[in-house]
């Protein structure tokens, strides 16, 4: 079977609507409003990827740098169209970003994930086998003292990679 040909690239703010819509059919995903995806587009776009096939959003990934932590990739969301899910998107896109000259000077990656979402966990413990990173969790944002019983505990999940699994990526 013939792989899809498949374009990586950073967002634009012209992108937005069409990421909103793609992670509207990307559930249990949270959906941010449109303004959130433009600005994401927008302002972080060095640490965001869309992929694209036949010129139609299938894949996406929020990131950006935190300030307070000038050496982490920090992956708001990741998104994969049901059509594209089996390509191993997901690996793909964060290697993608972490091969990008802007995150050059990152030496680990972090993300929150709830307990419930094995998809996620999957998606991460992979990609961190698959550079020889160290994955570690904590609880994060916390249910009650956080989401005021609306949400579930958001654990941290942080992978810290060595110079040489990245080159590996």
């Amino acid at each position: 079977m013939k792989q899809p040909k498949l374009t990586f690239r950073k967002p634009d703010a012209k992108d937005g609507s069409e990421i909103w819509s793609l992670v509207s059919r990307c559930k249990p995903l949270d959906e941010n409003s449109m303004y959130c995806n433009l600005l994401q587009c927008d302002h972080f776009r060095d640490t965001c990827v869309l992929v694209e096939q036949d010129g139609l959003p299938v894949g996406w990934i929020s990131g950006y740098i935190p300030p307070s932590t000038p050496n982490t990739l920090f992956v708001w969301q990741v998104a994969v169209a049901p059509e594209a899910r089996g390509l191993g998107l997901g690996k793909r896109m964060l290697a993608h970003l972490l091969d990008r000259p802007e995150t050059a000077d990152c030496a680990r990656l972090q993300t929150t994930i709830t307990k419930s979402n094995e998809a996620s966990w999957g998606l991460f413990r992979s990609f961190a086998r698959s550079i020889g990173g160290e994955l570690t969790s904590a609880a994060h944002f916390d249910r009650d003292d956080h989401f005021a019983g609306h949400a579930a505990t958001e654990h941290m999940v942080t992978i810290t990679f060595e110079e040489e699994a990245m080159a590996a990526a």
